[in-house]
C-alpha cells in the first residue's frame, strides 16, 4: 500500500490547493489592490480548468502511460504552485491558478484507477479510500495549516506549502511508483462514449447534484453559520473537514466487507439530506455535530461512486473516473453560483440548506433509478434470468465485474 500512499499524498496537496485558496483570497486581494468581487474568480478558474479543460488535456496525453501522466500532472502541479507564488499580478496569478487546476483535475482520476489497479479487487475499497481521503485531509490538515502559516508569512507562503506538499509527492512517484497495468489513459472520443451507457450517465449525473447540494452549500457555510449565531467559524471549518476525512477513510473497509457500492451510495445520499434539512432550525453549538456528520457522508459518497463505476465499466475505468472528476467540480461551481442566485432573489443565507437538502434528495431518487437500470441491464443466465442476486442488490456488477 506504500505506492497507494504516495498517491493520497499526492491528493493531499490536490485538497489543500483547492480549499485554502478561499481562504487566502482577503489577503490576495490586499496585496494585489483587487476587490473580492476579482479574487473570487481564482476560485472559479481552478475549478472551470480542473472540470472542463483536464479531461481534454487528459484524453491528449493517450499515447502516455499512467505513470509518466501522474508524474507529469504532478510536476506541472508543483510548477503552478510555485508560479502562484511568485505571481507579481492578477493575470499571472490567473495563469497559474488555471494550469494548476489543469494538473489537479488530470492527476486525481489517473490516481484513483491506478490505486485501484495497484492492489487487489479485494481492497480496492481501501485504496480509493486512501486517495479520497488525502483529497479530503486537506480540509483538515492543509488548510488549517496553510491559513496558519498565511497569517504569519504571508499568502505566498501557504502555497509555497502546496508546493512542498506536491514536491514530495513527485519524488517519491519518480522513485517508487512502478507502470501501472490495466488503467490506460483514454481518448476524448473513449471518455464521450461513456456516458452512451444510460448507467453511466445516470451515475454521473448522480455525482453533479450530490455536490450541488454539499460543496454547494459548502461555499457559503459561513453566512449560514452568522444566521445561526455560531461565530466559531475556524472550528466549525475544522469539524467539516475532520468528519470528511473520517468518512473517507472508514468507508472503504466497510465497502470492502460489504461489497455493495449501490446501497452505500443511496444511505448516504438519504444522510446528507437528513443532516442538512435540519440547519435552519438550529442555532449555536447545536449546529456543529450536524457539520461533522454532513463532512462525512459528503465526503465518503465519493468512494463506493468510484468503486461502482469501475465495476459498471471495468475497461473504461480512467474513463469514467475522469467524467465522474469533471461532475465533481462543475457540481460545485454550480451549486456556489445557485447559492448566490437564491441569496440574490431574497432567500436568507439561514435557509440555503433547504435546496441543497432538495438537491441531495434529487440525487438520491436519481441513484435509484440508476441502480434499477443496473439490474435491468445484467447479463441473463443460461436460462434467461438475471443473475442471483442481481434483484437483490443491484450490485453485483459492480463489485464483480
Amino acid at each position: 500500500m506504500l505506492r497507494v500512499l504516495l498517491l493520497g499524498f499526492g491528493a493531499l496537496a490536490v485538497g489543500t490547493d483547492a480549499y485554502v485558496t478561499a481562504g487566502l483570497l482577503p489577503a490576495i486581494g490586499r496585496d494585489l489592490h483587487e476587490p473580492a468581487s476579482v479574487t473570487g474568480q481564482l476560485v472559479t478558474v481552478f475549478m472551470l480548468c480542473y472540470a472542463l479543460l483536464a479531461p481534454l488535456v487528459g484524453a491528449m496525453l493517450g499515447r502516455w502511460s499512467v505513470r509518466q501522466v501522474l508524474i507529469g500532472a504532478l510536476a506541472l502541479f508543483c510548477l503552478a504552485n510555485a508560479g502562484s507564488a511568485v505571481a507579481p499580478s492578477l493575470p499571472a496569478l490567473v495563469v497559474a491558478r488555471g494550469l494548476a487546476g489543469v494538473a489537479a483535475g488530470v492527476f486525481m482520476p489517473v490516481a484513483a484507477t491506478a490505486a485501484a489497479a495497484l492492489v487487489g479487487a479485494e481492497r480496492r475499497g481501501r485504496a480509493l479510500a486512501v486517495v479520497l481521503g488525502g483529497l479530503s485531509s486537506g480540509t483538515v490538515i492543509g488548510v488549517p495549516g496553510g491559513l496558519f502559516l498565511a497569517g504569519h508569512a504571508g499568502w505566498r507562503a501557504a502555497l509555497w506549502l502546496v508546493t512542498g506538499i506536491g514536491a514530495v509527492s513527485l519524488a517519491g512517484s519518480l522513485a517508487l511508483l512502478p507502470e501501472v497495468r490495466g488503467a490506460a489513459m483514454p481518448g476524448l472520443r473513449e471518455r464521450a462514449a461513456q456516458l452512451a451507457d444510460r448507467r453511466v450517465a445516470v451515475a454521473v449525473l448522480t455525482t453533479f447534484l450530490q455536490t450541488v447540494a454539499s460543496l454547494g452549500l459548502y461555499t457559503y457555510l459561513v453566512p449560514v453559520l452568522d444566521a445561526a449565531g455560531q461565530t466559531a467559524h475556524q472550528t466549525a471549518l475544522w469539524l467539516w473537514g475532520v468528519g470528511g476525512a473520517a468518512g473517507s477513510f472508514l468507508v472503504g473497509p466497510l465497502l470492502d466487507r460489504t461489497g455493495r457500492p449501490g446501497a452505500q451510495v443511496a444511505v448516504l445520499l438519504a444522510a446528507l439530506a437528513l443532516c442538512l434539512a435540519p440547519l435552519p432550525l438550529l442555532g449555536g453549538a447545536a449546529v456543529l455535530p450536524l457539520l461533522v456528520l454532513w463532512g462525512a457522508a459528503g465526503w465518503a459518497f465519493v468512494v463506493p461512486q468510484q468503486h461502482r463505476l469501475l465495476g459498471l465499466r471495468p475497461s473504461g475505468g480512467a474513463a469514467v473516473l475522469a467524467l465522474n472528476s469533471s461532475a465533481t467540480y462543475l457540481g460545485g461551481s454550480a451549486g456556489a453560483a445557485l447559492g448566490g442566485a437564491v441569496l440574490s432573489a431574497g432567500l436568507a443565507p439561514r435557509h440555503l440548506p433547504l435546496p441543497a437538502a432538495a438537491a441531495a434528495c434529487l440525487a438520491c431518487a436519481v441513484h435509484l433509478v440508476g441502480r434499477r437500470l443496473v439490474v435491468g441491464g445484467s447479463h441473463p443466465a443460461p436460462d434467461g434470468r438475471p443473475h442471483p442476486g442481481a434483484e437483490r442488490n443491484g450490485d453485483s456488477h459492480e463489485v464483480r465485474s
